[in-house]
């Protein structure tokens, strides 16, 4: 929960934003970025390597996985996995990966028993992993222990509702890995909002591509001019970079705007209001970056996250989500697409969503052209500087080639807590 002073304190910054004449002064002038990191395959590997694999992922929701027994397969960023409602409530995840031969436990991607049951020798295993049963017993060997041929675990951590893995069995908690925006978030009722849609569609870029379309307003005036337009006024945009490399864009309406929405659209009466929810939920678009690859507006309505899983060097899953509170006899609430009976699955990404990935591919096929050489951003695209500083940190300074390295020139006097613009804009009062 953001504290009444500190909202006070952020709309004023945000009045300061809309009124500077250039970037603040101490903020550090940006290198150009090396163009190859959207391109290059070895940086495609070192960020499947050490960044997908070392970072706490969404997975899922509870209610895909409501009583014990219940499971579901995962595989976004690319091991098969097995999350499981445990018959003790535990939920867990673990490869999907018999400890015999390699074969899967689960083959469908969801469904319900007391056991995991391998179908190539019906090697058997509980809930926990733990292997109880293997078929012809009597040729193995004699000291055959059962007992350290359990099923591989994943670290798996809940946040309310939402459950995230991680590779990485040396990783910070996943409540360390939020820092503060555990607090920020405790408004939005995570233990509560459930799970209303949940759509994928392939894209034909660079997941990073994709995924900046969601991380600056820069664009907005221009890609959104009757959607998102409206309702974000995109030079009083304030932007807060958070460790871990996670952020946050806090923009008002425009000045003629002054009723209470909902990113860029009306709540139908059945949906519930979040009541929780503070001022700057029920009166901005406060977008959060979530790192590695999680993109939400949070508002009184919505948990929406847009997630952004590379498939290849130049292919994306785009999963766009909707959470919300419980919305009884109603259509359930699909913030990110549409009905469309000609559309796979009978559905469609929204306006506002087509109007993010329009250009992807072009900007891809463009990108791998002799012309696309560097990136120059401004300060209203910082979030996706610091973005990119910590991919490089996560990644580690010495495994990455000079020609691909962005200069790490966001220190951490502009990372939360701190910030230089309070005494600047203190100062032009």
């Amino acid at each position: 929960m953001i504290e009444a002073e500190e909202i006070q304190r952020l709309k004023a910054m945000m009045e300061w934003e809309g009124q500077r004449s250039s970037p603040p002064r101490q903020f550090p002038r940006l290198p150009d970025m090396p163009a190859a990191r959207y391109t290059s395959a070895q940086y495609y590997a070192l960020e499947t390597q050490y960044v997908f694999r070392q970072s706490w992922l969404f997975a899922g929701h509870m209610d895909e996985i409501p009583e014990p027994g219940c499971y579901m397969r995962w595989h976004n960023a690319g091991d098969p996995i097995v999350i499981v409602h445990g018959m003790d409530g535990e939920v867990r995840a673990f490869y999907n990966t018999c400890r015999h031969r390699g074969a899967p436990v689960v083959t469908q991607d969801k469904g319900r028993s007391a056991r995991l049951m391998c179908g190539y020798h019906n090697w058997t295993y509980k809930t926990d992993g733990t292997l109880t049963g293997v078929s012809e017993r009597q040729d193995f060997a004699p000291d055959f222990d059962l007992s350290c041929r359990g099923l591989i675990p994943v670290r798996c951590e809940m946040l309310g509702n939402i459950i995230f893995v991680n590779f990485d069995p040396e990783a910070m908690t996943l409540r360390e890995w939020m820092g503060p925006l555990l607090d920020e978030w405790d408004e939005f009722a995570l233990d509560r909002v459930k799970l209303a849609a949940r759509h994928s569609f392939d894209l034909n870029c660079n997941w990073k591509v994709a995924m900046e379309a969601n991380m600056e307003v820069y664009h907005v005036p221009f890609i959104h001019p009757d959607t998102v337009a409206p309702l974000v006024d995109s030079r009083r945009n304030l932007n807060t970079i958070y460790p871990n490399g996670h952020a946050r864009m806090l923009a008002p309406p425009p000045r003629d705007t002054n009723r209470e929405h909902v990113r860029a659209l009306d709540s139908p009466p059945h949906w519930q209001a979040i009541e929780s929810v503070g001022e700057l939920g029920r009166t901005c678009t406060q977008s959060y970056t979530l790192f590695p690859n999680w993109v939400s507006p949070l508002s009184n309505y919505f948990v929406p996250p847009i997630l952004f899983w590379p498939t290849s060097l130049t292919t994306t899953r785009l999963e766009l989500v909707t959470m919300a509170l419980d919305w009884g006899d109603g259509d359930a609430p699909d913030l990110w697409t549409v009905p469309d009976p000609d559309a796979p699955g009978g559905r469609r990404m929204s306006d506002i969503i087509l109007e993010d990935t329009q250009f992807g591919e072009a900007i891809q096929h463009s990108m791998q052209s002799a012309a696309f050489t560097s990136v120059p951003l401004s300060y209203q695209e910082a979030r996706i500087y610091a973005f990119h500083q910590r991919l490089d940190a996560m990644i580690g300074g010495d495994n990455v080639p000079d020609d691909l390295r962005v200069e790490p020139v966001i220190g951490e006097d502009w990372v939360w807590p701190n910030d230089p613009r309070r005494a600047e804009m203190e100062a032009a009062l």
